[in-house]
């Protein structure tokens, strides 16, 4: 017998066929942190590690860290005499003084003022923009400028896994650390031109010519450097080869996606287009197969509801970016909003002890289930990894994600935003470690366990090195591990 019904053909379609989105989403793979990120930068030249990913953390610290950004990220061109016009309608921040060569954060909301995607956005002609970001920012804005009224074209250069051509438009590396300078004038030949912050300027690599972008992964001295696809293995050898009495380290991919951690971007957030009726036009735009329903989500935070899951720019500290000097997808919301409390972003230090106890409960056979091993540096087990933050009396007052360690600052961590009043460096609170339901959430994608609850200490965002005048306070206290 054949079923007359239809295959789902829009995104709208498919979010009707299923009982819930967050138990969809819940239920994707991959589930394991290392497998998310080193399948996402699997070009020729990326490996999980080089030396190791604690040597590689070091080096942006200590020497100069080569963190290779050609791979992972989506790029959408935006080209025509609007285009500036059109990526300005569709983010919170201004981009007044935004000349040639120079690059903006661009950050989008739905009408309801709820975070869609962050990306950075670089002025490469007068009417040549490139959005560089993940898909839910890129995606957004080939859809608002397909479906406005604004004089621009569009051309994609999807990341590495989803490219049909197998090679890029450009390169891209992140050269930083305390010798980048010394490496980076060395191979230019001579001082370095001045470079403001999220400025470029053009610099020679040897015999190569590369734009240099004054931006970090990891807060210390550097420039992106960028130019063209067919320059790229032959720049690579030359920066390593070059490097090399510097103390050089290429970072694998198991390392790069710690920078967040210390470097405080809260890089993927569930974007805000499940729900809400000014995104209800881009569901049925968008293909069933789209990002956003193929990301994985999992952590202790569960809710039936998407929407609990949403941050407005606010709740990740973009309150001072955002201006009310021009029009914009979600500034009416943005502005009933301001005056209103919010989360605060920061950095939470985790009880050393506690993350101990974990850990040796893998070594012990007690004959109970034991919790959720924390695996390091990435103790993700989703792509969308949202953790429930509590008060010490139990009460949730946030949510936290990357939960991953450091050695530079020899702690496990996660980004967090919480209410104002526990935002206080110092403050003690509470992270549950581990799925609601002990992994039966995740169609066998992750392994039986029990939550338990880890003590955390509340620390600036971004860290840095600011968590050590509060490390002497983790893990002081004694006693076993809370079950939840």
């Amino acid at each position: 017998m054949t079923s007359n019904r239809q295959s789902p053909q829009t995104l709208s379609d498919l979010i009707e066929t299923i009982p819930s989105i967050v138990d969809h989403l819940f239920q994707n793979p991959p589930k394991n942190a290392l497998t998310i990120y080193t399948q996402m930068m699997p070009g020729d030249g990326v490996r999980p590690e080089f030396t190791t990913w604690r040597d590689e953390q070091w080096a942006w610290r200590n020497t100069i860290a080569v963190h290779d950004q050609s791979y992972h990220m989506h790029s959408l061109h935006v080209r025509g005499p609007d285009a500036l016009a059109l990526t300005q309608y569709l983010s919170v921040n201004t981009f007044k003084n935004f000349e040639v060569g120079a690059a903006k954060q661009l950050v989008c909301c739905s009408p309801e003022g709820y975070l869609i995607g962050d990306a950075i956005l670089y002025r490469l002609e007068e009417n040549d923009y490139l959005v560089v970001g993940n898909p839910a920012t890129t995606d957004w804005v080939k859809y608002n400028a397909e479906t406005l009224d604004y004089d621009v074209s569009t051309e994609e250069d999807p990341m590495w896994t989803l490219n049909p051509n197998k090679r890029r438009e450009f390169y891209r590396f992140q050269v930083e650390g305390p010798k980048a300078w010394e490496l980076l004038e060395e191979l230019n030949g001579g001082p370095l031109p001045e470079i403001k912050f999220f400025k470029s300027a053009e610099i020679k690599l040897g015999d190569f010519k590369a734009r240099g972008m004054r931006h970090s992964m990891g807060g210390m001295p550097g420039l992106e450097l960028s130019g063209p696809w067919d320059d790229y293995k032959a720049v690579r050898r030359l920066i390593m080869s070059a490097g090399k009495k510097y103390g050089l380290r290429m970072v694998g991919s198991i390392a790069y996606f710690t920078t967040v951690i210390e470097s405080g971007w809260w890089a993927v957030p569930v974007s805000a287009v499940y729900t809400g009726q000014g995104t209800e036009a881009y569901r049925k735009w968008l293909a069933p197969k789209h990002a956003s329903m193929r990301m994985s989500l999992g952590g202790s935070l569960y809710s039936k509801d998407i929407e609990d899951y949403y941050l407005t720019p606010f709740d990740v500290n973009y309150g001072h970016i955002i201006k009310f000097d021009h029009d914009y997808i979600g500034r009416d919301a943005l502005e009933r909003m301001k005056d209103k409390p919010h989360r605060r972003k920061v950095t939470l230090v985790w009880n050393a002890e506690d993350v101990m106890s974990v850990q040796q409960s893998q070594l012990e056979d007690t004959g109970e289930t034991p919790p959720l091993p924390i695996t390091m540096p990435l103790a993700a087990i989703a792509r969308m990894h949202y953790d429930r933050v509590e008060d010490t009396e139990g009460n949730m007052i946030g949510m936290a994600t990357y939960p991953g360690y450091t050695a530079n600052e020899r702690a496990m961590m996660s980004l967090a935003s919480v209410d104002m009043e526990f935002a206080e460096p110092g403050t003690e609170v509470v992270l549950v470690w581990g799925e609601d339901g002990g992994g039966s959430r995740s169609a066998g994608n992750i392994e039986p366990h029990r939550q338990v609850k880890i003590r955390a200490t509340v620390a600036p965002s971004p860290i840095s090195k600011a968590a050590q005048s509060y490390r002497s306070r983790i893990g002081i206290k004694r006693g076993s591990l809370e079950d939840v």
